[in-house]
């Protein structure tokens, strides 16, 4: 369980996200790091070759060795990022957070949702996992909750889609 940050609701037990989402992140790390690595190498190697003579060295080195910094500070960051992921459903409405230095809590009403998603990509697929995503009449509070296990997200979609039929009919 992660400590009570600040803009967390007192008394909330949250639900964490699985484990294995944390692989799921680190594919998409890996194939966006060594994508901008080949694309911010090429001055590099236009220069070592000696075909683009003129560009500054200090540049074609800097370009990819940003990259390589930037991708470790990234990949560091990926297990917290993971960790920080919770949710928690309340009697009126469920509770979102994500964020290490960004921290973001969203409370989204039952009676606000449009319709419950369940989305799975190939990696998530393979590792059994789901993303729930929340649509509601506004755009800008429609939310995920990334890494459940399927059997959770089939769960959560069933319980939030009740809960939002219920809250609508005034129930």
């Amino acid at each position: 369980m992660r400590r009570e940050e600040p803009i967390d609701p007192t008394g909330i037990e949250w639900t964490q996200v699985s484990p294995k989402y944390l692989k799921v992140q680190l594919v998409g790390w890996a194939i966006s790091s060594v994508f901008y690595l080949l694309i911010l190498s090429v001055p590099l190697v236009l220069m070592l070759t000696g075909v683009w003579e003129g560009f500054p060295a200090w540049l074609a080195w800097l370009l990819p060795a940003a990259v390589v910094v930037l991708a470790v500070w990234r990949g560091l960051l990926l297990p917290r990022q993971v960790r920080a992921i919770g949710y928690a459903e309340r009697n009126e409405d469920l509770l979102i957070r994500r964020g290490i230095f960004f921290q973001r809590t969203m409370v989204v009403p039952y009676g606000r949702m449009q319709y419950v998603d369940v989305g799975v990509g190939p990696i998530e697929r393979a590792l059994g996992l789901c993303t729930v995503k929340l649509h509601t009449a506004s755009p800008g509070t429609n939310a995920e909750i990334p890494g459940l296990p399927t059997s959770e997200g089939a769960r959560l979609r069933e319980q939030l889609s009740a809960r939002g039929e219920a809250k609508l009919a005034g129930l």
